[in-house]
């Protein structure tokens, strides 16, 4: 008797210990690609925000959106716009949300070190490779360009949830979705650095962050827009420019408004736009202008919801003109 007693009387003690009180939760999912930036700042604020915590989570774009409009997450990460079909669900469910763009990223073309034969490619000879009517038809390296060598062509690319797979195919194929099925996919690009770098037939695509983390096992792909074009490496220079097409989009975070209104997720937010610079740089990717950083938190702190991609195409788009013209 006296053995239990002392058991309950030390239970809290060991809850205590066992489990920290947190003041405040933020749960965050969405893209792989976007996953490297917000774990990042996620890091940098848990040191100065001990008592909040932050969770952040991979499940593609659109897999975080699907949680995002039924109310799970507070934040999620999207490598493209919110598409139409979200926006209809988040109007029948009542999830009012702030866009905010976070940095850009020029997305890889990557082959493994082993492929001796790849100088550039063209946007033409990646849609060759990609389009719907080359399953089952294109399957040699020859078939797309005839000097090169009659080896199997084994491509590697972004699951179907993923906002990788909708930029990517609106961009070479002209419309999003549009894609040969016959690839290994997945939404976790640390997947798809493993297939390639070790394949001599094999090509893929994904954030540049995770060829900048796997540059050792890559061989990164210049991309010419035309055969006359010069070919391009995806840098900070090219993507924040605009000379690295069509493969150069902008990344994002949506906020829950009703989060929004939470005092820690608001100064989440602000530490997020002011380091995201820095860090965006840090994990491979490229800074956005400072004047979207400063548009994006003015939007932010005034509520300001919805899409400003609604009804445009992301393809070329302008960040600062569209941001501006909201003010």
């Amino acid at each position: 008797m006296f053995r239990c007693y002392f058991l309950l009387l030390l239970c809290p003690l060991i809850w205590c210990s066992c489990f920290k009180a947190y003041k405040g939760k933020i749960n965050i999912d969405g893209s792989s690609s976007v996953y490297p930036l917000t774990e990042a700042v996620a890091e940098e604020f848990r040191k100065q925000h001990a008592d909040i915590r932050i969770s952040v989570g991979i499940s593609g774009t659109g897999g975080g959106f699907k949680k995002f409009l039924r109310g799970e997450t507070d934040i999620s990460n999207a490598s493209r716009p919110i598409s139409p079909e979200e926006l209809k669900i988040s109007r029948t469910n009542g999830i009012e949300f702030i866009e905010i763009p976070v940095c850009y990223d020029g997305m890889a073309i990557v082959v493994s070190p082993k492929n001796t034969f790849v100088d550039y490619i063209t946007v033409a000879e990646l849609k060759r490779m990609w389009s719907p009517q080359s399953q089952g038809k294109i399957n040699s390296w020859k078939q797309v360009r005839d000097s090169w060598p009659d080896v199997p062509l084994n491509l590697y690319g972004a699951g179907t949830s993923s906002g990788t797979y909708d930029y990517f195919t609106e961009a070479i194929n002209g419309k999003a979705k549009a894609s040969r099925g016959d690839y290994t996919a997945s939404e976790d690009d640390n997947v798809l650095v493993q297939g390639v770098s070790s394949d001599i037939g094999g090509l893929g695509y994904f954030g540049l962050a995770y060829f900048t983390e796997n540059k050792a096992k890559l061989k990164l792909v210049p991309v010419k827009y035309s055969t006359e074009s010069e070919a391009v490496f995806p840098n900070d220079s090219t993507v924040q420019h605009g000379k690295y097409q069509p493969l150069s989009r902008p990344e994002f975070i949506y906020v829950n408004l009703k989060s929004a209104k939470k005092t820690y997720v608001q100064e989440f937010i602000k530490f997020y736009l002011e380091h995201a610079s820095s860090l965006a740089q840090e994990v491979g990717y490229v800074p956005l202008p400072q004047a979207v950083y400063r548009l994006s938190h003015l939007r932010f702190t005034r509520g300001s919801t919805g899409s400003v991609f609604e009804n445009k195409s992301i393809v070329g788009a302008n960040l600062l003109q569209l941001l501006s013209k909201q003010e």
